[in-house]
Order: C-alpha cells, then structure tokens, then sequence
C-alpha cells in the first residue's frame, strides 16, 4: 500500500516556538522500507503517528492507497466533495429512493457500503503500529496482548465471551513464528526487553496489516535483540511485501535495513533517497547545523 503525505502541519509548539511538523511532502511506495532519522524534536515520531491518525492536522492530506485517511477533508463518492459538506451528515448526497420496501438492517447496510468514512476506517485496519516501548500491558500474558490487536475487527459484543478460537490459534501460531511458543502464557512483564518487541510485533501482524509503522522499535534493547527485531522487519518487507516505516536512531542499522531514509528536521524534510554513504550525509548535516 501507498501513503502519500502532502503538505502536513501539526499544531504549534510553544516550546519549539514553531509547527512540529510544517510542510511535509513525501510518498512511499508499496513495499519500501523506509527509515525515518533526525535529531531529537525533528517531527519523527509525529509523521509516523500523523500516518495512522494518532495526531491531529492542521493542514494537508494523507492518503493510504488512494483514500484520504486524514487531513482536512475526507474523500467522498465520485463527485469528490470535502468534508465540510459531509462532516456530520455522512447521509447527505447517497440517494435514498427505492429503500421503501428495504428493512432498516439492509438500508443500514446499503448507506454503510456507500459512506466514505467506512472506507476510511477499513483502510486504517490495514496498518499496524509498533509503539514506542512496546505499549504492552505488563499483566497480561503474552497471547493476550496479542488478541488485542483483534479488537478493531470485532465487534464489542464479541469479546465479551472471550475470542474466537481461529483468532487464538492464530495468536499462537504468530508467537511461535516469532519465537515465543513456550513463552505464549506468561506475563509480558516477566519476559526480556527483546521478547516483549516481538510479542508487540505479533499484535501488530494479528491485523494481517499491509503497512507496518514502527516507533523506534529498538530503544532500550541489547545489540542481538535489536538486530533480531530488525531482521524480522525486513523479513515482513522480503517475504510479505509489507511497506514497513519505521524511526530509528541508530545509522548503521538504517544503513543495513532500510533502501531509503528520510530525514527531518525542525519540522520539515532535509533528506529523502538512498541510505548509501548515510552515515556522511548525516554528520554533514549536523555540522551544518
């Protein structure tokens, strides 16, 4: 899947005594791995959340294989209205003749499949986040938090008997990929730095996502566990052609993974091509600043 970022900014930050995202352009293809790096305060975390809708935009678009998911307006039907003609009434402009003889549960069902907000919503479930820390719950076991990740694709009164039986073999089934089949019943709090990434990761790839943002996914862990998780990022992009985002620190590691960094700062793009000689190009960087 594509996402295509034009012309993002986000709110003012008085401490940084500007927008901390102002002015973003940028698109990354179907099945890229793209590493996003830049000095602490430079926007990162924030484009990477922007992406999926966690942060608010003042102004500009983003759109995930076509279909506008945040911004100022919402792509409508054909006709292409914004959302200040259809914000609040997501009925105005979808014919309702010939429903007279229809239940209430089937016109539901025909507005549903014509409203650009459902649409807008199943294109956000085809992304997976990877929070910074993991973002696990320490008193759940490891397979639980996993089945957390399910919990955008049901509906409320499901869970409250528990998960389907397909969705925890599924569960096991990604923990063991991962590595973590004896591990599937414990408390993620009692697990390694490393193992907690990986059972954050199976959360993610429970939402069989096509895009996977990761926010620094490697901070805090030792040198084998960060390349372990890192392998199994590009394995994702290798085998299941996933479009993989993900910020990081560390320039060797981008250097190894990633075909294409993106580089930030105060804001605003600095660098977007080929991480070879990324290491020179970004001490030059620095120094210019």
């Amino acid at each position: 899947m594509t996402i295509e970022c034009e012309n993002l900014e986000t709110r003012y930050s008085a401490s940084l005594r500007r927008p901390i995202l102002n002015g973003i352009d940028c698109t990354i293809n179907t099945g890229e791995f793209v590493a996003l790096l830049g000095l602490n305060g430079a926007g990162k975390s924030t484009l990477l959340r922007a992406m999926v809708g966690l942060v608010p935009l003042q102004r500009g678009i983003i759109r995930i294989n076509g279909v506008v998911t945040c911004g100022n307006f919402v792509e409508g039907g054909d006709d292409g209205r914004d959302a200040r003609s259809t914000r609040g009434d997501s009925t105005r402009g979808y014919s309702t003749t010939n429903t007279k003889n229809m239940s209430l549960v089937e016109q539901a069902s025909r507005l549903r499949s014509r409203s650009p907000f459902v649409k807008t919503v199943s294109t956000r479930r085809d992304i997976g986040m990877l929070f910074q820390g993991g973002g696990l719950i320490r008193q759940l076991s490891a397979i639980e938090n996993v089945l957390c990740g399910r919990l955008g694709g049901l509906p409320t009164w499901q869970t409250l008997w528990g998960f389907p039986k397909s969705d925890r073999r599924l569960a096991l089934d990604l923990l063991a990929q991962l590595g973590l089949k004896e591990q599937a019943y414990q408390k993620t709090g009692q697990l390694s730095g490393g193992q907690q990434q990986r059972v954050a990761i199976a959360r993610a790839l429970i939402q069989n996502p096509q895009i996977l943002l990761a926010d620094e996914p490697i901070t805090g862990l030792d040198v084998m566990a960060a390349k372990q998780v890192m392998e199994i990022l590009s394995d994702l992009r290798s085998q299941k052609g996933m479009t993989i985002v993900t910020v990081l620190h560390d320039l060797s590691l981008a250097s190894a993974y990633a075909e294409r960094a993106i580089v930030l700062d105060a804001g605003r793009i600095v660098y977007d091509g080929p991480c070879q000689n990324l290491q020179s190009q970004f001490a030059e960087f620095v120094r210019s600043n």
